[in-house]
């Protein structure tokens, strides 16, 4: 089961993860949308939206640096172990609330707006359901291991997440984790492979494009032609 969990799983969800996302480019580049429902609903939209994307691109931040940005790194520039707990814990918390916050309300935009509600599919629900255990069972597993200096993970979860991209992946890192640590692993690479098959799969259509177009020119209008032409009588030539 260790081995299955911490030296397969991984590379199973990363699989899923590239191919399932090469098929659907390949084969269903007109479902490669989020089905947007704003033309439902748009003022309860407005206020959960931005909560959940910048929650969640915060906590996705979080986990890249305290994955994989080596201890070591931080020791050298004077960083202890408690402070970056602190760091991690207070902000974390702070982006795992906001993030919760707009989970909910979409929650509950989709569940009391009926058409929004009738567009909601089964595979949207599962999605949910995935990602709301993996944000909530990070958060508990941290907040359970708040006194002190907390649980160093980057010592045991972190050295784990790197080794997987050497092709060695060192599984007796895993070794005395906390269960809820375990639980939140295994969710989230659960919800890695289901990106690719739900509508998570618009974040590799971030409009990046837009910072590096060119400026779009608008003319301004003409001050001295103040109104309209009168209509004319009968018809008008269309040219040629």
């Amino acid at each position: 089961m260790k081995t299955l969990l911490w030296g397969v799983l991984p590379y199973v969800a990363f699989v899923l993860l590239v191919a399932g996302t090469v098929w659907r480019y390949r084969y269903d580049k007109f479902g490669w949308t989020t089905r947007s429902s704003q033309v439902y609903e748009s003022k309860l939209l407005n206020i959960a939206s931005p909560m959940f994307h910048y929650g969640i691109l915060f906590v996705l931040v979080g986990h890249l640096v305290g994955l994989f940005l080596p201890q070591s790194w931080t020791d050298k520039v004077g960083l202890t172990e408690h402070t970056y707990h602190l760091f991690s814990l207070y902000g974390g918390t702070a982006a795992g609330i906001l993030l919760v916050l707009g989970i909910l309300l979409l929650l509950y935009r989709r569940r009391t707006n009926a058409p929004v509600f009738r567009a909601t599919t089964a595979n949207d629900k599962l999605m949910y359901l995935v990602l709301f255990a993996a944000i909530v069972l990070g958060m508990v597993a941290k907040l359970t291991h708040a006194s002190g200096d907390g649980y160093n993970y980057r010592a045991s979860i972190a050295p784990w997440a790197r080794s997987l991209f050497t092709l060695r992946p060192d599984i007796d890192r895993m070794t005395g984790v906390p269960l809820l640590y375990e639980i939140h692993a295994v969710v989230g690479m659960a919800l890695i492979a289901l990106v690719p098959f739900t509508r998570l799969i618009h974040m590799f259509s971030a409009p990046v494009q837009y910072l590096f177009r060119p400026y779009v020119v608008y003319r301004t209008k003409d001050p001295e032609r103040v109104g309209a032409r009168p209509d004319r009588r009968g018809w008008e030539r269309t040219g040629s």
